[in-house]
């Protein structure tokens, strides 16, 4: 009895691991779907990076504040850059070529994200010591 439930104890895992295979279009829909949530998501900040920048040119004309307003600048421009170069494989390409493509855009986005990020933070700091201009 007990050699059985021994036994059964080193199929299951085995047993859990057939079960989870995917097949080719599951790894590449699960792929895609990955980059696209993570562009969906940085597409919801951009109205930040808007705000920021116009909060800025509101801001004292400062050599700091003229950078900030670049950095904001690149990020979008960056977001924007791989918005149109961002192609969906053929369905005629390979697997493992569509894949490779998925995980070099889940690179670029990513890096566009860091961007992103590094920009809002610098910006926000900055805001505070930049009173609005005088008009």
């Amino acid at each position: 009895m007990l050699r059985r439930f021994a036994a059964l104890g080193l199929l299951l895992p085995a047993l859990s691991g057939c079960l989870s295979l995917q097949s080719d279009e599951e790894k590449e829909a699960e792929a895609e779907k990955k980059v696209l949530a993570r562009h969906d998501e940085l597409m919801a900040r951009m109205d930040e990076l808007y705000t920021l920048r116009q909060q800025l040119n509101q801001a004292a004309d400062t050599v700091a504040a003229g950078r900030q307003r670049r950095a904001l600048l690149r990020a979008d421009g960056a977001m924007m850059n791989w918005m149109h170069q961002y192609r969906k494989p053929a369905d005629s390409v390979s697997h493992a070529r569509t894949l490779a493509y998925f995980s070099r855009q889940q690179h670029h986005i990513d890096s566009v994200g860091v961007l992103m990020q590094q920009s809002i933070d610098s910006a926000r700091a900055l805001l505070p010591a930049v009173a609005p201009a005088a008009h």
